[in-house]
């Protein structure tokens, strides 16, 4: 499924309508109900919101108003139409702490707490990384070929997601740096806590990576040879076992949306505390009260997706040389290794 840009329309009356959303249907859509196909994909909306907007005209489907009920099909092109235009972004300067590794004319590499969402976007319209980054070099960020609202950004971590990012200064630096990741020539590796335990020391997972056909804001794995989704390579290495948890590392081949976390859910082992990926319920383990409690206890201590971008490695965009960063696991996920190391070796002994 794709966004296309805005576009003006007129209803009957001849009143302009602004087109907020357009969404096409991708090949492997099966027939969905409307209300429910936009509610998946359009942020922090409601299915009774949208069901008025169908009742109201506003929901169209191939440029014709439908009601709620009806089911969308591969190809449909299905559109929100209001008579006032989107509100735009405005971007901010905020003074929001930032923890800054290196910084020079061209870039900046930062570590980015967990929490922090990286650009504005509909329920985020402040306090993200690019407010923070505005206030901290008082200039405009480069906007290279994305949307206004992510100024000089090559890559993204999900909100929850901490570790390592590099920000382009300039539009050289923000064509340079794009071009790296889409070669493939940057390196970067992620520790994670998933559960389960695995047969293997290592090993890699290749799937195509596309949007769940049903819920739209979580991504699926689907067989290569099945026209859905992007070509994905996650490869992995054990680091610690732990029984029913195992820490990991992961270098990506490729950067999908979610990568990871799809991946590692789609082989049986979704990240610790993931809401997104079922990795938020106890899925390994005793039934022992006391057990119960324990993994409570370690959701409080982690109360996010255990992931963290822990290396990342590019060539300076000015210099060429090659550079390497790295970060320490934040305190959440090195407390929740402790507990998990304590709780094992007191079962152990």
């Amino acid at each position: 499924m794709t966004e296309s840009p805005l576009q003006n329309l007129s209803d009957e009356s001849g009143e302009e309508l602004y087109e907020h959303y357009r969404f096409v249907a991708t090949p492997g859509q099966k027939p969905y109900r409307v209300d429910k196909f936009l509610h998946n994909f359009i942020e922090n909306s409601s299915r009774t919101k949208i069901q008025q907007a169908a009742e109201a005209g506003n929901i169209l489907v191939n440029g014709k108003p439908v009601k709620s009920n009806y089911k969308v099909k591969a190809g449909d092109v299905v559109s929100v139409v209001l008579p006032h235009p989107p509100r735009e972004t405005e971007l901010i300067p905020e003074p929001i702490p930032l923890n800054i590794l290196y910084e020079d004319k061209h870039l900046i590499v930062l570590n980015k707490q967990p929490g922090l969402v990286v650009h504005p976007g509909v329920g985020n319209h402040s306090g993200t990384l690019v407010n923070g980054l505005l206030y901290h070099i008082h200039q405009q960020l480069p906007k290279g070929n994305t949307d206004a609202v992510r100024p000089g950004l090559v890559h993204r971590l999900d909100k929850n997601t901490s570790g390592i990012m590099v920000v382009a200064l300039t539009e050289h630096s923000m064509m340079h740096l794009a071009r790296q990741f889409y070669d493939r020539t940057t390196s970067r590796t992620y520790e994670a806590i998933v559960w389960g335990d695995f047969h293997e020391d290592q090993g890699t997972i290749t799937g195509n990576i596309g949007r769940n056909l049903k819920d739209r804001k979580v991504m699926d794995v689907f067989p290569p040879d099945s026209g859905l989704g992007k070509h994905a390579v996650t490869h992995f290495k054990v680091l610690k076992r732990f029984g029913y948890i195992t820490h990991v590392e992961c270098r990506l081949e490729t950067g999908r949306t979610h990568q990871i976390r799809a991946h590692m859910k789609h082989i049986g082992h979704p990240l610790f505390n993931d809401w997104e990926y079922g990795g938020d319920k106890i899925l390994k383990g005793t039934r022992h009260q006391k057990y119960q409690q324990f993994v409570l206890n370690c959701f409080e201590i982690c109360p996010r997706h255990a992931l963290h971008a822990k290396t990342l490695s590019f060539d300076h965009p000015a210099t060429g040389q090659r550079m390497t960063f790295e970060s320490n696991l934040p305190q959440d996920m090195a407390s929740l290794l402790v507990k998990w190391e304590t709780y094992t070796s007191g079962r152990s002994s």
